[in-house]
């Protein structure tokens, strides 16, 4: 029992619990129909919010204050440059991502120069760099839509076993950073600075360099993802970011990362990600209308968020 007790003391475990209750309610009104194929498409679509809600997640537990409000603009322009660079050509995938990667990281050293130099909060900055980013998305666009390269595209939506190839790649990279936050002096730094900055700063820690970095990763997160989420729908689009914005926050949250900082949580994000999707799978299921839809979601997060409230601080 005890072992149990400790399990649901997890913040991050109630995400999973309300995906898998969504997830049996919606196999329970269509009978069994289709429950794989719903498991399938929760894990594809999952992945591009966990690759975005893992850069978020780092600049949220920064403190109070730290947010990436530019994900969206970032998404639509790696993914136009880095397609129209690869040009459909399978032997361009290579130079695409690094081009994405690149934009990536301008973008973070933009977004840092913003909040550091001229001292505007990072809500703020953020927000005014991303109209840019977007301006230059839809001037390098000019109204196209260029295909991924044919390997690209199929690495993007193949599946082995039911599973997304790419969600099993994000699982990887997701383990990776779970241990880089826990086991590397930079992610314990991030750590103590949402904690604490002063303190942090007293202790030795180069504050600015440990946010510096942090920025440049969330930026280079989304630039990623706008490469992945180009191949798997088929070319980049100026609108294809939308709705990774408040997404990207919802994740972070429900996943159990505490919005005041200081607490991070990699696990979660992927139990927030197949929740928001599922609920939203679910509702269109019931054939409810849009606004009922938006009520009920916004009622279920704040469910999950209520009952993981007071274990935010759990290990």
């Amino acid at each position: 029992m005890s072992s149990i007790r400790q399990i649901f003391e997890k913040p991050w475990i109630w995400a999973f619990v309300a995906a898998i209750g969504v997830w049996i309610a919606t196999i329970t009104f269509t009978q069994g129909q289709g429950a794989g194929g719903v498991l399938t498409a929760a894990f594809s679509f999952a992945t591009f919010s966990v690759i975005v809600a893992l850069g978020q997640m780092m600049v949220i537990t920064l403190g109070p204050g730290n947010v990436d409000l530019s994900i969206p603009a970032t998404m639509t322009l790696a993914g136009t440059v880095a397609t129209k660079v690869m040009a459909t050509q399978d032997s361009m995938i290579i130079v695409g991502l690094l081009v994405a990667l690149g934009v990536g990281l301008g973008v973070g050293l933009v977004n840092y120069g913003l909040i550091r130099l001229l001292r505007i909060p990072p809500i703020i900055a953020t927000l005014s760099s991303s109209f840019l980013f977007q301006s230059a998305a839809i001037w390098y666009n000019r109204g196209l839509r260029i295909k991924p390269p044919p390997l690209l595209a199929d690495f993007a939506t193949s599946t082995v076993w039911g599973v997304p190839v790419l969600a099993i790649f994000i699982i990887v990279l997701s383990v990776a950073i779970h241990i880089a936050l826990h086991r590397t002096v930079y992610g314990r730094s991030v750590t103590a600075i949402g904690q604490n900055m002063r303190a942090a700063s007293l202790a030795g820690i180069n504050v600015n360099r440990v946010r510096f970095l942090t920025y440049i990763l969330c930026a280079v997160f989304a630039a990623l993802n706008g490469f992945f989420f180009s191949a798997f729908s088929g070319g980049a689009a100026l609108n294809m970011g939308q709705t990774y914005l408040l997404n990207s926050i919802a994740v972070v949250v429900i996943g159990g990362t505490s919005v005041a900082g200081g607490f991070a949580n990699v696990p979660g994000l992927w139990g927030a990600a197949l929740f928001l999707f599922l609920v939203e799978a679910m509702l269109n299921t019931y054939g409810l209308g849009a606004g009922i839809r938006l009520l009920l979601t916004g009622l279920i997060i704040v469910g999950v968020i209520t009952a993981a409230g007071g274990q935010k601080t759990a290990r």
